[in-house]
């Protein structure tokens, strides 16, 4: 891995990800470290542990500031950390991350018990991020290449809020990053 990346991702992760995650007693970084873990723990392939690893990146590298769901505001992290990705990784990272995000909604469409299992954050941002899906929505997404690892990436997402988690650090992680990167 080069050191500019892995520079760039310390410095986002470990130097701007020590905020409160939404309203979970975890951190940005905790919950990260966390997704990862669980994603590693499935046996998810190196892309799907390393989108888990960074999926909200795009909540730590917009400038709206802390929270701006609680303002009412969709930060449309997804889409600006998909771009990011895209910039560095395969489709097979940052398209897992774009769709995150729809995935959720998925499932609070067509699991019955899902939005229960969201954190009051969560719900929150459901709306702002379009709420559930309508039939069509539905069908679209089922279309999309990556919908399926989305809907595991999100599995990972909700889960990775509990804040006596213990992790492997995020050098662990980064294992992951050559495989993954663009040439």
């Amino acid at each position: 891995m080069s050191d500019t990346l892995r520079q760039e991702l310390l410095e986002i992760f470990v130097g701007r990800a020590t905020r409160r995650y939404g309203l979970s007693d975890v951190n940005q970084l905790q919950h990260a470290l966390q997704a990862a873990a669980l994603a590693e723990a499935d046996g998810a392939s190196p892309a799907t542990v390393l989108a888990s690893l960074l999926h909200d990146v795009g909540h730590m590298i917009h400038q709206l500031g802390e929270d701006p769901a609680a303002r009412g505001v969709d930060d449309v992290h997804e889409e600006l950390g998909a771009k990011w990705l895209a910039q560095r990784f395969g489709p097979e990272v940052s398209e897992p991350v774009r769709l995150h995000v729809a995935a959720k909604r998925y499932l609070c469409t067509v699991e019955a018990d899902y939005f229960s299992k969201l954190a009051p954050d969560s719900v929150r941002s459901l709306e702002l991020q379009g709420g559930l899906m309508s039939p069509d929505e539905v069908d679209d997404f089922r279309a999309l290449p990556h919908h399926a690892e989305a809907v595991r990436l999100r599995r990972y997402d909700e889960g990775a809020k509990d804040p006596q988690a213990s992790t492997a650090d995020f050098d662990h992680f980064l294992r992951h990053v050559e495989a993954c990167r663009l040439q």
